[in-house]
């Protein structure tokens, strides 16, 4: 099983986790007239796919007690729930998110619910597993969380952006927060940790993997269901729909689920080095990758005025300060 070995490694995988979380929503952006309720089964199977496909790849190298297939077969059951819980936790926070993003826009949902999430996540994590330098792990949350506020500023400052909020909307965005930041905890309780000087969790970073994107996966037939018959935004869509819909839309999809899953495995791979908190903290630097697709792909703020361009430069600076602030953590 592929594991780093030195901080460089781990931070390069979790920056590359933060990377693939902001962007796979670029592949939605590019389905054209698909519904995201349908576009997420695609993208629910490709998160399963990919852990499967890491997990019998970099998760088996060597073929020891500690690859894959091992690591299922002695695994304990009452982990296995965890993860998965984790993975159905996750699923109805993105869709929710998803859904605030329609409603209230990406100005004030994604600072919202993302922010909410990095706090949550990253303090229940923590507390579990008491891994690195508190102070400093503080210091980069806090540093992050400003960044996004910040980010929600910059959006804001557009006039393409502003668009009036409801209280519906807010709630969509704090629940979907606090649901973010909640599976992540459930992935410490699930992997090895240790509690007053005894081991506990046997699930390693790719059979974790494999099983919180199974339980995804399988959520998909309460969340995406539900939200399908009674979406928050637009009207009902019915499963044939999924199956009529067009093969770009299911490629996309599939792709999507691809780019998210690849970041969720190294993020929890990079974990077993650092502790799930640190890990989890740059993972949701996400928010400033995707903003760097808004700018410079999808031109979001061409033409934008100076105060908006002010707050996405110190968005950028906190963000960078953050990563710093939380890979010192680890020291």
């Amino acid at each position: 099983m592929f594991t780093p070995h030195s901080l460089g490694i781990a931070l390069f995988m979790m920056i590359t986790s933060a990377i693939c979380w902001g962007s796979w929503a670029n592949t939605y952006k590019g389905a054209k007239n698909y519904r995201f309720e349908l576009f997420y089964w695609d993208y629910a199977i490709g998160i399963f796919l990919i852990s499967l496909i890491l997990g019998h790849t970099m998760g088996s190298t060597g073929h020891d007690a500690s690859s894959l297939v091992s690591n299922i077969h002695v695994a304990n059951a009452n982990d296995v729930i965890l993860a998965m819980v984790g993975g159905a936790i996750f699923n109805l926070a993105n869709l929710l998110l998803v859904a605030a993003i329609d409603m209230a826009g990406l100005a004030i949902a994604f600072p919202v619910s993302i922010g909410i999430a990095l706090v949550v996540g990253v303090i229940t994590s923590y507390a579990q597993n008491p891994k690195g330098s508190a102070e400093l792990l503080a210091a980069g949350v806090l540093c992050a969380l400003i960044a996004v506020v910040l980010d929600g500023k910059a959006y804001s400052s557009l006039a393409a952006a502003s668009r009036s909020t409801s209280k519906k909307s807010i709630i969509t965005c704090i629940v979907s927060g606090v649901l973010m930041g909640l599976w992540a905890p459930f992935m410490t309780r699930a992997m090895p940790h240790e509690v007053n000087g005894i081991m506990h969790g046997t699930l390693g970073p790719y059979a974790a993997a494999v099983f919180l994107t199974l339980g995804a996966l399988l959520s998909c037939s309460i969340w995406n269901v539900y939200f399908m018959k009674h979406p928050l935004v637009g009207e009902p869509v019915s499963l044939a729909g999924y199956f009529s819909g067009p093969i770009s839309g299911h490629v996309l999809g599939l792709l999507g689920g691809f780019i998210w899953g690849t970041g969720m495995v190294f993020n929890l791979v990079a974990a077993s080095f650092t502790g799930v908190a640190i890990s989890y903290a740059i993972g949701q630097s996400a928010p400033m990758v995707a903003a760097l697709w808004g700018v410079l792909v999808w031109k979001e703020f061409a033409g934008a005025p100076s105060k908006a361009k002010m707050y996405l430069a110190l968005m950028f600076v906190f963000y960078c300060l953050g990563i710093l602030l939380v890979a010192r953590a680890n020291g």
